[in-house]
């Protein structure tokens, strides 16, 4: 392998181009010794060319040739995990054009947006707690949404030995409600709702970031435009 050639990356760039992981975790694999190029162990800072081949625990690595983002309006019922694990997995039910993983999760009872990408490091970063991204629902509950039940889940609930941040929560009718979180607990609006004796009914992610869910309907995708992809990655690289 020549270092000096033109066209190489550093190792940790390659995987996360291949969607294998983030640079970050990259980097950790390598230093476990779970990442070869060619018949020798790789090191922190090895630089790989397109001739080399990459195996990453003991599977050949193939880059991709375009980093993708989709927007993914999952069903409800289906749930966020690999293709093999479980039959309500969202990869059972839809094939994508390139192999990508989701960024985020939705759980079972939940619909609506979810992006997808094979870029590791824009899924790392798009995750990451401290950046504050945000990420907009439309919530129905169970009985009439008061405006002290609006106040309340603005302010702040204690869930999960945490109080939550401050968020911007709007009425939209009897028992709807809007609501934008820049944080990701388990299940947070639902236990935010069980704290203030309400139970959701309906909860459905609306927006990421810049992406929007727009008219995309259960169980169809489409690769982010030109301009959204460029927006995102703005924000996420201004974060």
């Amino acid at each position: 392998m020549n270092n000096q050639e033109d066209n190489s990356v550093r190792i940790n760039k390659y995987l996360s181009e291949a969607g294998i992981c983030s640079r970050r975790k990259a980097d950790e694999a390598i230093a476990a010794g779970l990442v070869r190029i060619n018949e020798r162990i790789a090191g922190t800072g090895d630089r790989v060319t397109p001739e080399d081949e990459v195996y990453y625990n003991g599977k050949l690595v193939e880059i991709k040739d375009k980093l993708v983002i989709y927007a993914y309006n999952k069903p409800m019922g289906l749930v966020c995990t690999s293709k093999d694990a479980d039959k309500d997995s969202i990869f059972g039910k839809v094939t994508f054009p390139t192999r990508v993983n989701y960024v985020g999760r939705l759980d079972k009872d939940s619909q609506g947006l979810l992006l997808l990408t094979n870029d590791g490091d824009l899924a790392n970063n798009i995750q990451k707690a401290r950046n504050n991204h945000e990420k907009e629902y439309v919530v129905r509950v169970d009985k009439p949404v008061t405006d002290e039940f609006i106040k309340g889940m603005r302010n702040g609930v204690p869930i999960l030995d945490t109080v939550t941040k401050k968020c911007y929560v709007v009425k939209q009718s009897e028992r709807t409600f809007r609501i934008v979180l820049t944080q990701g607990l388990n299940r947070q609006i639902r236990r935010m709702c069980d704290y203030f004796g309400y139970k959701v009914v309906f909860l459905k992610r609306i927006r990421v970031l810049n992406v929007e869910l727009g008219t995309l309907k259960p169980g169809e995708f489409r690769e982010l435009t030109p301009a959204e992809d460029t927006a995102l990655r703005q924000l996420v690289n201004n974060k």
